[in-house]
């Protein structure tokens, strides 16, 4: 398997809808991500297996903290560690920018992610009660220290 990681590109949109249609049950609308690709305070990062897009992740630039948007990957490609590449991947992008803490936030059910986020370096910080809904639910918001 061929993996690379770059940013993305408007011509990706439709995978990146396909992934997040697949990963989120209120997924973004493709002028969502028109919206954030013209966006100079956001980036977007995806990685390909075998020049297919199969995940992403977005972040916004608040001075110096970025603010991690999503992180998906597509349902076959789970489990593979491709999250853990490509936010390790982002990690040295905020480096390279003067970002120097991420923040983000993650639904309470979501075992799966906040073990990886724990494993990454993100500390349990609060919650926001209600933030999601389809179905309503609290988050948990995580913080690292890059």
């Amino acid at each position: 398997m061929k993996i690379s990681i770059r940013e993305v590109k408007h011509e990706d949109l439709d995978d990146i809808l396909e992934i997040e249609n697949a990963s989120f049950s209120v997924p973004w609308s493709r002028k969502a991500f028109e919206s954030e690709l013209l966006n100079n305070m956001a980036l977007y990062i995806c990685l390909e297996c075998d020049d297919k897009v199969v995940a992403y992740v977005g972040i916004w630039k608040i001075y110096d903290e970025g603010h991690i948007t999503n992180v998906a990957v597509l349902p076959n490609y789970r489990g593979l560690g491709l999250s853990k590449l490509l936010l390790n991947y982002l990690f040295d992008v905020c480096n390279k920018n003067d970002i120097f803490r991420l923040t983000l936030e993650v639904r309470e059910s979501n075992a799966v992610a906040i073990k990886l986020y724990e494993q990454l370096g993100f500390i349990n910080t609060g919650k926001r009660p209600k933030y999601y809904s389809n179905p309503i639910e609290d988050a948990i918001i995580m913080w690292k220290e890059l």
